[in-house]
């Protein structure tokens, strides 16, 4: 079965800028039928490298707005790009999640894949967000400190951050989602025991130290079957990321 990294996603309804940048942008998609309609904003992962854009990600909010769900899936400004990295990458999270507040929604969640997932979380943790019922982390970098022990894809967390846990704790502290606890949204952390990109850890500690979590190991799935909506684990994903 071919990668779903490879596969050509569904075509958004319509890509909207909500910056002046050139990875400010969104693609929004909506449901059939009469509205108002639950919302997810979704979070493409990627390490937070710009090699890595919004397009994979079509396919997982295709089968969500099939499903009934408008999906805002978000680019933003990434590792080798101007701007990419903290606090920036964050920063357009925010004002891109913001967006969404102009838009008649009955309910919005968040969702996020790999470092998608960190993002996610991190938004959940911001008063300025808009109103979350939940949200959805999936295979997500929940700790930076822990995942830049493990150095993990070429020690990209310090890249991101511009720096070490040492050398510049404050951003860990306000960027890592473990460290942003308690986060009011409910969290659903679903991760496979088989994944070889973020390890099970991430999400076992997060939902560990969290007393709103829940974590939902999926055996024998590694990183990309997550987003895949042609795996078998996609009801388990789907009823993960609505049912709030």
């Amino acid at each position: 079965m071919q990668s779903i990294l490879d596969l050509a996603p569904p075509p958004a309804d319509a890509r909207i800028a909500y910056g002046r940048a050139v990875s400010q942008f969104g693609d929004l998609r909506m449901p059939r039928g009469k509205g108002p309609h639950p919302a997810i904003i979704y979070i493409h992962g990627g390490y937070w490298r710009a090699k890595y854009d919004l397009t994979h990600a079509g396919h997982i909010c295709a089968a969500l707005t099939k499903a009934g769900y408008a999906t805002w899936n978000l680019e933003y400004r990434r590792l080798g790009e101007p701007g990419g990295g903290w606090p920036r990458t964050m920063e357009d999270i925010l004002k891109g999640a913001q967006y969404i507040k102009k838009l008649n929604f009955a309910h919005v969640v968040a969702a996020g894949h790999s470092a998608g997932g960190q993002l996610a979380l991190w938004l959940a943790a911001q008063r300025d967000a808009p109103p979350l019922r939940g949200v959805t982390s999936l295979a997500g970098v929940c700790d930076l400190r822990r995942a830049w022990e493990l150095k993990l894809s070429d020690n990209v967390v310090e890249q991101f951050m511009g720096g070490t846990p040492r050398q510049v704790p404050k951003r860990y502290d306000s960027a890592s989602p473990i460290d942003l606890l308690p986060i009011k949204p409910p969290q659903h952390l679903l991760h496979g025991t088989a994944d070889t990109h973020v390890p099970l850890e991430m999400s076992e500690g997060f939902a560990k130290a969290s007393k709103n979590a829940k974590l939902i190991r999926l055996e024998g799935a590694g990183h990309f079957e997550l987003i895949d909506p042609r795996a078998k684990q996609w009801p388990t994903v789907l009823k993960s990321l609505t049912d709030w």
